[in-house]
């Protein structure tokens, strides 16, 4: 295909042209233009903390047991995130390599391939969740209310998840071409609509109808629902830079391949780091009996919800800046690449300090916030403290893979991932439940990984041989 051939296509879709939109990224200054990049996924990614924040308050006025249905139910989520991830990484990582050689068409045709890739992972996803629901509360020792709870907050959340999956991959492709306020304003409205409807439905006020804890995940699939399909509305009308052409979405070989050859180590890499977390899961539901046990639980989802308060920024400069890179290699720029992916360490550590600290400090009004218990107060409050001395390391190892799979090396981080979990559960299961060290002991496995990931990711990132991968 030639360069004009392209050109043309690209007007066709009713977007700049392909010479016009890579020039706003693989020149001037990197430090800006990331920091810019990064804005509206920070953003968004506030807005994904508060509103799963907001999720384990409205559960925690209720009781541990919705506390520990909720906060278990986001850890399904965060796998189906992990899965979408083997579409949407590989989609990003050839989107913005086309892009930043100057082919807007193919980069769109990619984007079509990997909606219809996610159309067939969703219902996937849906129909496993709903069939394991009842074995996923058993394994965490779910019983009575908390088991009746959980299966049924899964099972209902099923169908949003399936939403979430298809507008993860869109808002990848999005990405990948450098627009990142469209995927911000549409989890902007996702995240705003489910707190206002799980909300309504948790309390019922006039005419709406009172469901408890099945409310909060009544609001969550409304609000993913609207989210998917104003996505495909607004792809549909090709005026956010890639448009959904129909004919373009029959799967090729070629394409697919491609997608999946650096898509598929990244998923395998998320379904072994989830893999790892549910078995530490188990670690945690086991260091004690109730009601000291569901204490334990409930205090570690809490510190989970709050720690994304320094991780999902970290998920805002990685996605910055596994564009950046992408870009930055598709036009031949190899030192441009890496100086990005440094840059948003520095950027993105410098809040994790602060966040962290501040954190650190209000270790106890976190706790009088998000949960009635005093048990469970008592039992998070110290662990809590150690844990936000470290997470500024996590933020290292997140930006740096974040880039790395931006040039398509996806199995490095795989590997590091298979070490990092088989050290949590190793040294978690060690203080947890052989020493009887309670939360603190248990967490010793996750401050564990945390180090390792940062020192392992660093390492590859510093010595550059991911700049030479092929996608």
């Amino acid at each position: 295909m030639t360069t004009g051939t392209a050109v043309a296509d690209a007007d066709s879709l009713s977007v700049p042209t392909a010479v016009e939109a890579r020039s706003t990224l693989v020149t001037g200054s990197v430090r800006r233009k990331l920091f810019v990049l990064a804005m509206p996924v920070l953003a968004e990614q506030l807005l994904n903390t508060a509103v799963g924040t907001f999720d384990i308050f409205l559960a925690g006025r209720l009781s541990a047991a919705a506390t520990s249905a909720v906060g278990l139910a986001a850890y399904v989520a965060w796998l189906v995130s992990m899965l979408a991830a083997m579409i949407g990484i590989g989609t990003t990582a050839l989107v913005s390599r086309h892009e930043g050689a100057g082919d807007r068409h193919e980069a769109n045709h990619v984007a079509n391939q990997s909606l219809t890739l996610a159309v067939a992972l969703a219902v996937l996803i849906a129909a496993l969740i709903y069939g394991i629901a009842p074995a996923i509360a058993t394994y965490c020792r779910m019983t009575g209310e908390s088991f009746t709870i959980t299966v049924d907050y899964l099972r209902i959340g099923a169908l949003g998840l399936a939403c979430t999956t298809v507008t993860l991959v869109a808002c990848a492709a999005l990405r990948g071409i450098g627009n990142m306020r469209t995927p911000m304003f549409i989890f902007a409205l996702i995240n705003l609509l489910n707190m206002s409807v799980s909300w309504a439905l948790v309390y019922g006020p006039g005419p709406i109808p009172s469901l408890g804890v099945r409310g909060i995940v009544t609001g969550t699939v409304v609000a993913h629902a609207v989210g998917l399909a104003l996505t495909l509305v607004l792809l549909a009308r090709g005026r956010v830079g890639l448009r959904l052409v129909p004919r373009e979405t029959v799967p090729t070989w070629e394409r697919t391949r491609r997608i999946l050859h650096v898509g598929v180590p990244a998923g395998a890499d998320g379904a072994i780091m989830w893999s790892g977390h549910f078995c530490y899961l188990a670690i945690l539901s086991r260091l004690a009996d109730p009601p000291l046990g569901t204490a334990y639980f409930a205090a570690h989802m809490i510190a989970v919800r709050t720690e994304s308060l320094v991780y999902l920024p970290a998920v805002a400069w990685a996605a910055a800046t596994a564009t950046m890179i992408g870009q930055a290699l598709g036009a031949g720029n190899p030192i441009r690449a890496k100086q990005v992916g440094h840059e948003g360490v520095r950027q993105c550590g410098i809040l994790a300090v602060i966040v962290s600290a501040v954190l650190f400090i209000g270790a106890n009004t976190v706790y009088a916030v998000m949960s009635s218990d005093p048990l469970v107060r008592e039992a998070g409050t110290a662990p809590f403290r150690v844990l936000f001395v470290l997470t500024p390391a996590l933020v290292v190892s997140i930006v740096y893979v974040g880039g790395l799979r931006g040039a398509g090396d996806t199995r490095t981080p795989m590997l590091i991932t298979i070490v990092g979990i088989t050290l949590r559960l190793a040294v978690g299961y060690l203080g947890g439940i052989v020493l009887q060290m309670g939360l603190l002991g248990a967490w010793m496995g996750m401050f564990t990984d945390m180090i390792w990931r940062a020192i392992a990711s660093s390492v590859r990132y510093f010595r550059g041989k991911w700049l030479q991968t092929r996608v």
